[in-house]
């Protein structure tokens, strides 16, 4: 089967990539909006863009009136936002925090998640989470025709749960992230394989060719 995405409108496009692209990370961003209320919001979109400086980037979209999200609005305001990473045991409230509410009503207080001030910025962290990034906006940039910008915030404090790892490195199955999947699915890790280093591989080795590898 070929599909043109030029014979498809933005919903289809939208629910084939977020079919295909899987399994994302998703970022469980909290701000605070220049009157002080705080605001929660799950983003799937959203990657590492540098590690020195510790950069990371966020997709956020438009809403349904095609106007920015309180997420974007909040971090275009105070400059900051922190990233909360959740495990299995926040999925329904990570879920249900996607839902529209005016700006003045807290996500937070609604689903009555613990919180706390971060140490760099004043967006509050969830102090369930077994990770938290606090971040200071570095930039923002537009893509696409409906009003998409993908937000670029400096790491500047990070928060992990003791027993997730050591020597910096974090135990994946520990962590137990929520992966996100098209339409309202979503995964844990499920089995983890660990394979030796790619330069172990020997020349001769019994893996096939599938022409050049870059």
């Amino acid at each position: 089967m070929q599909i043109s995405p030029h014979t498809l409108s933005a919903a289809d496009t939208y629910k084939l990539l977020m079919g295909t692209v899987v399994p994302r990370p998703v970022a469980w961003i909290s701000t605070i909006s220049a009157s002080g209320v705080p605001n929660l919001a799950p983003f799937s979109c959203y990657t590492v863009v540098s590690t020195k400086p510790p950069l990371l980037g966020v997709n956020i979209g438009r809403n349904r009136h095609h106007e920015r999200k309180d997420t974007a609005v909040n971090i275009l305001s105070q400059q900051e936002f922190v990233v909360n990473v959740a495990d299995t045991s926040l999925l329904k409230p990570m879920h249900f925090s996607a839902a529209e509410h005016p700006a003045d009503v807290s996500e937070i207080d609604l689903l009555g998640l613990d919180t706390q001030p971060g140490l760099e910025v004043a967006a509050p962290r969830l102090n369930a989470a077994p990770i938290s990034m606090e971040c200071r906006l570095r930039q923002v940039i537009p893509f696409g025709d409906l009003g998409a910008e993908f937000f670029v915030g400096e790491i500047v404090m990070l928060h992990v749960r003791k027993g997730l790892g050591s020597d910096n490195k974090i135990d994946a199955a520990e962590l137990d992230p929520v992966c996100r999947l098209g339409g309202p699915n979503y995964a844990a890790l499920g089995k983890i394989i660990t394979m030796t280093p790619h330069n172990a591989l020997p020349v001769s080795g019994g893996v096939p060719s599938h022409g050049n590898q870059s």
